[in-house]
């Protein structure tokens, strides 16, 4: 059975702070290292007042600082924001401090909108067609450094940082398949190209010194509860807040509502249930029938599992519930 990890974004709630997001998602660190999960992943993203993760690498050490042994990383580091020198130190850096314990997930979408995208890259060009270049560049500093290196990563030279490239098209999955990289699909949001960008990347794979074989892995919402009916009302909390980002209009996450007849049109249902049509949404029975059934039939190596449930307590027992399908399934 595949292994089971956790993305967050420490969504902020409707009335809340960016410091309860924040605690909160230390708390279910410290959950899911306990229930057994393999990794605990953060998102960049910007100018979003719902999402407390935007300093990706500041979150992930105090995730770390506050757990013993899961693998905490970003899920992902959106790489055409940053220069490949600053995300190296700062991984690196993260590396020194928690060794054997970091992962590096990058992307090459900006993880906001096109007016915010220009504030972080200070007017420059559009950088997403130099991501490979970038990735490449990011690999060097992590490589141990040779006399005379003109610019080395300090820390980060030398460190042990697995890079991971994250996609929702066949650019990316070509793209792991070329490098010899690991591949994360995000199909919680986007899961059109699934199986074709995993076909992409297994099809193409090229061994390398850090992957001898292809490794993919998945991320789907998982929404668990003791009845379907609960299940189904937690997760009218994602479903608000995707239709408010599509509507131009993006807030704190808002808390469930018992029917979201009230709350979108016919058109705008059909949109937002095809965005989230891979999400397992039940009691436990019918998310252990959901977990199983996703992972045989992409063969994901890993899982990455990802829910905005606005009850913290709630959202506890969802990951609990999940924890325990897969202990069955194994």
């Amino acid at each position: 059975m595949a292994t089971f990890s956790i993305l967050d974004l420490s969504p902020i709630h409707e009335g809340g702070t960016a410091t309860e997001a924040l605690q909160r998602s230390l708390d279910l660190a410290q959950l899911a290292e306990t229930l057994g999960y393999q990794r605990y992943w953060v998102a960049e993203h910007h100018n979003m007042p719902g999402i407390a993760s935007a300093a990706t690498a500041v979150v992930i050490g105090h995730l770390a600082a506050g757990t013993k042994t899961i693998r905490v990383g970003s899920g992902g580091v959106m790489l055409p924001n940053h220069a490949p020198l600053v995300i190296a130190e700062q991984f690196g850096t993260l590396a020194a401090l928690f060794p054997g314990r970091i992962d590096l997930g990058l992307g090459r979408a900006p993880g906001t909108d096109q007016y915010t995208a220009r504030a972080l890259r200070r007017g420059k060009a559009d950088t997403s067609d130099r991501f490979p270049q970038d990735v490449a560049e990011l690999q060097d500093y992590f490589r141990p450094a040779q006399p005379g290196q003109a610019v080395q990563a300090v820390p980060g030279a030398g460190q042990d940082v697995p890079i991971w490239l994250l996609g929702s098209s066949l650019f990316s999955a070509q793209l792991a398949a070329q490098m010899g990289l690991p591949f994360a699909f995000a199909s919680h949001f986007a899961p059109d190209l699934l199986m074709e960008a995993l076909e992409v990347y297994r099809g193409n794979f090229n061994p390398s010194k850090s992957l001898a074989q292809p490794h993919a892995m998945a991320c789907i919402g998982v929404y668990a509860a003791d009845t379907d009916r609960e299940a189904a009302r937690l997760f009218t909390s994602l479903q608000q807040s995707f239709l408010n980002l599509r509507r131009g209009t993006p807030g704190q996450l808002p808390p469930p509502v018992d029917d979201m007849g009230t709350v979108w049109s016919l058109l705008e249902s059909r949109m937002v249930n095809h965005a989230f049509r891979e999400a397992v949404v039940g009691d436990p029975a019918t998310v252990k029938r959901g977990l199983a059934d996703f992972v045989e039939r992409t063969g994901v190596n890993e899982l990455m599992v990802t829910s905005a449930i606005f009850d913290h307590a709630a959202r506890r027992h969802s990951f609990e519930i999940i924890a325990a399908a897969r202990a069955e399934l194994t």
